[in-house]
């Protein structure tokens, strides 16, 4: 008999907008709240109801732009998120017993399959920008027996056509980085790998804005 799967819960809510926070936070107390399933929370609920409120006020407070405001409201999302966190892991542990358990805590489960980023191109796998101003990199896809690699690339020159420069590349596994470019300018990307019977066509030009 195959093991069961372990229930997991969603917990990135760092990454989350702070009215998702609130959302989530809520909608977990609300329903952990009385729940007979999770008897023994490592978090008493109506602090938690107490902290949302608390974090809900001074996010519609933080609108102004106020630094001290907005420093008090990154600290109490980061108090929330703590709770949440705790929470989560009591979750999962008591889940484990029941499975059932999980549906009625408020918590999301978290998908077990890992999804494949979708290429840019046949030939590059993604740009992002670097650490400073005017630097990009750049992923290449390796392409299977290709000796080296070529990256295109250019801005474009009044709307019409890039101005090129072409980059040789020996290794793919790590990111090219790009300096000098010109931020706000719209970049052009394309690629192409060199097998044993040549250059493979370029690849689909790709954009991206330099910062």
């Amino acid at each position: 008999m195959p093991n069961p799967v372990h229930p997991k819960a969603l917990v990135g809510f760092y990454k989350l907008s702070d009215v998702d926070v609130v959302k989530g936070g809520i909608t977990v107390q609300t329903n952990m709240t009385g729940n007979p399933k999770f008897p023994n929370s490592p978090v008493d609920l109506a602090v938690l109801k107490t902290d949302l409120d608390s974090l809900t006020a001074l996010i519609a407070e933080a609108a102004d732009g106020s630094k001290k405001v907005i420093a008090r409201k990154n600290q109490q999302r980061e108090v929330v998120i703590g709770m949440l966190r705790l929470l989560a892991r009591y979750v999962e542990v008591v889940s484990l017993r029941d499975p059932a358990a999980f549906e009625t805590s408020g918590f999301q489960l978290a998908s077990t399959t890992k999804a494949q980023p979708v290429p840019l191109s046949e030939k590059i796998r993604k740009i992002d920008h670097g650490t400073n101003s005017g630097q990009v990199l750049v992923w290449i896809q390796p392409v299977r027996k290709a000796g080296s690699y070529e990256l295109h690339y250019g801005p474009a020159v009044n709307g019409g056509a890039p101005t090129w420069t072409t980059q040789s590349v020996l290794m793919v596994k790590s990111p090219i980085v790009l300096t000098g470019l010109t931020p706000g300018a719209t970049y052009f990307f394309q690629a192409r790998a060199l097998l044993k019977e040549g250059y493979t066509d370029w690849s689909d030009s790709v954009t991206f804005i330099c910062t």
